[in-house]
């Protein structure tokens, strides 16, 4: 047994608390996860960047803004790297996330490595386009009117999360709507009712401001609830065919609705008329009806006894369903 003094205990003692305090602090600037220390350096630069060893993680994208047609594909460019670069490559998880006008932001796709999966509306229409390493780009297939709003590609490497934005936009064009009876009648959830049934969507800002840019007249700002007015809705190219059909001794409308099916068509809607005619070129002056029983005809070449003299769908409203006109019909690919 090796006794010692009282004093060497003491000095003993007060070594172990030194180095004990000393390694408190250590900790304190080191924290370990997920394989690795790393420092902070007070929650990053004050950009919402954390340094891992001096290397830092970059995610970008080589558009702000990027637009496609109804029924067509997109990709949504994404990509990350890492500065300095890695000697190995890293276990990335890649998000890609949707926001519409004025909802809540929704999960589109996650994923990890070469496995993928996607949610909700975008099930089997999303995946990664990973052409290269670091590439985190999203297809999308088989747009529809409700795929336009802003995308989020996340890159999440343990405790890093990066993130960037793009903006997909259909081209398409926007329309004044009113359903049958008196004007000024419609909510907000009405109007995004009755532009839905005309195979459309209403119209966000950003879509009514490119129309307005163009010449359109709009309303100013109003209670979506209290007030009651028409629709700007917003239609994008078709992905089948409008056509005119015509009877020797014209076709009330409900004889309309039935000459369209028996052609394995139905009667068109306004929003696919609109779409004709800004991207097929449709022009036909003779007013025929459409399945919400208004009556119309499209203009891209103006000429005397057609109307104004310029391009447009001009729209006779609602008249009584036993007049005799030619029909509207719409048949898809």
């Amino acid at each position: 047994m090796i006794l010692r003094s009282k004093t060497s205990w003491s000095r003993l003692l007060v070594a172990g608390l030194l180095q004990l305090q000393l390694l408190r602090a250590c900790l304190a600037v080191l924290r370990y996860s997920n394989g690795f220390f790393y420092d902070d350096n007070g929650n990053g630069n004050g950009k919402k960047e954390i340094y891992f060893n001096g290397v830092r993680l970059h995610v970008e994208s080589e558009e702000a803004a990027v637009f496609g047609v109804r029924g067509g594909s997109v990709t949504l460019p994404c990509r990350f790297w890492y500065e300095p670069a890695l000697s190995a490559p890293r276990r990335t998880r890649v998000k890609w996330s949707w926001q519409g006008a004025d909802g809540p932001e929704t999960e589109v796709l996650v994923a990890l490595g070469s496995r993928h999966r996607s949610f909700g509306d975008f099930r089997g229409r999303a995946r990664l386009s990973l052409q290269a390493p670091g590439q985190a780009a999203l297809l999308l297939t088989g747009l529809r009117l409700n795929d336009t709003g802003r995308y989020r590609c996340e890159v999440i490497d343990g405790l890093e999360d990066q993130s960037v934005t793009i903006d997909l936009a259909l081209r398409g064009v926007v329309f004044p709507y009113q359903p049958t009876g008196r004007r000024y009648q419609l909510n907000f959830s009405a109007a995004q009712q009755a532009c839905e049934e005309q195979d459309s969507t209403l119209a966000t800002f950003e879509q009514l401001f490119w129309a307005w840019e163009e010449g359109l007249d709009c309303y100013g700002p109003r209670n979506r609830q209290l007030h009651r007015y028409d629709a700007f809705c917003f239609s994008a190219a078709l992905t089948g065919d409008v056509y005119f059909l015509q009877s020797p001794h014209g076709l009330n409308f409900s004889e309309a609705l039935r000459a369209c099916e028996r052609g394995g068509s139905q009667a068109a809607r306004v929003g696919q008329l609109y779409a004709a005619w800004r991207f097929a070129g449709l022009d036909r002056c003779d007013a025929g009806w459409l399945a919400d029983g208004s009556l119309r005809y499209p203009i891209t070449r103006p000429r005397q006894n057609c109307g104004p003299p310029e391009q447009g769908v001009r729209n006779f409203g609602f008249p009584s369903q036993n007049q005799k006109h030619g029909v509207y019909c719409y048949r898809a690919h």
